[in-house]
């Protein structure tokens, strides 16, 4: 279910570009107003993961979306400067209201890793030490019961697949840059099936698939 992140290569120039993907989240959501304007989106997803859940896009499916990308260019110049073999939801910024979490739940897709780059990590109550197995405290993420926390600037990599849920029982949001790509145990026949199969998916999705008589 946990990875560790310095498997991967492009994790720690990650971890370095943190500071400037801060930058250009704090500037994109200076105001409140621009804060839920960033994170209205992705409405369907947000029902299935909770009220307190949000998403931003910038890569879904193989495609950048173009216009949010150029909401964050600096952020998209990085992620796609670090060859990540990107895969499936690609990547996304992440909120979590404070008093909100992501009930217990697997996408079953064991064919992916995820990565969480902490950007806006609340800060965990120094009372609550003792109490790490109360799950209506502090800001967490527990993967296959196993209960970790984010830190501003460093990634955690974990398995989806996974039973996982996320709470944030704090008073400050929780944001996070999510990163899939593909698991690296996949042949490279089956990383290039499942390529087509959810290109295939996204044309369909996004009307570009070609109709057939």
């Amino acid at each position: 279910p946990w990875w560790n992140p310095s498997d991967f290569d492009w994790v720690q120039p990650l971890e370095e570009g943190a500071p400037i993907i801060q930058k250009e989240l704090e500037l994109q959501s200076e105001t409140r107003s621009q804060n839920k304007e960033l994170f209205k989106g992705d409405s369907n997803v947000q029902t299935l993961m909770g009220s307190g859940w949000t998403a931003f896009r910038l890569q879904r499916m193989g495609e950048w979306n173009e216009e949010n990308s150029a909401k964050f260019p600096l952020t998209t110049k990085l992620v796609k400067a670090l060859k990540i073999p990107l895969a499936v939801r690609g990547v996304m910024f992440a909120k979590q209201e404070p008093g909100s979490g992501v009930q217990p739940h697997s996408d079953g897709r064991n064919f992916i890793l995820t990565c969480h780059l902490g950007l806006r990590v609340p800060r965990q109550d120094a009372n609550n030490g003792d109490r790490q197995a109360d799950d209506e405290t502090g800001c967490w993420i527990k993967v296959a019961d196993e209960k970790r926390q984010w830190e501003n600037g460093k990634a955690i990599v974990f398995d989806t697949s996974f039973t996982h849920s996320t709470g944030n029982f704090t008073d400050d949001e929780r944001l996070v840059l999510i990163i899939d790509f593909w698991h690296p145990d996949l042949s490279e026949k089956e990383r290039q099936a499942l390529e087509f199969v959810y290109d295939a998916r996204n044309k369909f999705e996004s009307g570009k698939a070609k109709e057939i008589d």
